[in-house]
């Protein structure tokens, strides 16, 4: 099972990376904490110091066409904010 699916790369979180030590993660829906905490350690070698999750339920949408109404429904996913321990830093930056 692939944990960490895609970091959360917006301008909340860049904010909360550099005044909190705090990183957004999307990730499997089936992970738990220690999960992802280990999963985040081993890929980018930083101590983790605290892990909080969020489901989000997908939203229902709808659309009008030339076919008519479309109907579908967005995913469901998984967050996770990950809080570093101690001067730990992670650089999403670096391979652009």
């Amino acid at each position: 099972m692939e944990i960490l699916i895609k970091p959360l790369v917006t301008e909340k979180m860049t904010i909360q990376g550099e005044k909190l030590n705090r990183y957004g993660f999307i990730v499997d829906r089936r992970a738990n904490k220690i999960e992802i905490k280990a999963a985040v350690e081993k890929q980018y070698g930083v101590t983790v110091s605290d892990v909080n999750t969020v489901n989000y339920h997908g939203k229902r949408k709808s659309r009008y066409t030339k076919a008519g109404l479309l109907t579908g429904r967005a995913n469901h996913f998984k967050k996770a904010y990950v809080t570093l321990a101690g001067d730990d830093k992670i650089d999403f930056y670096s391979n652009i």
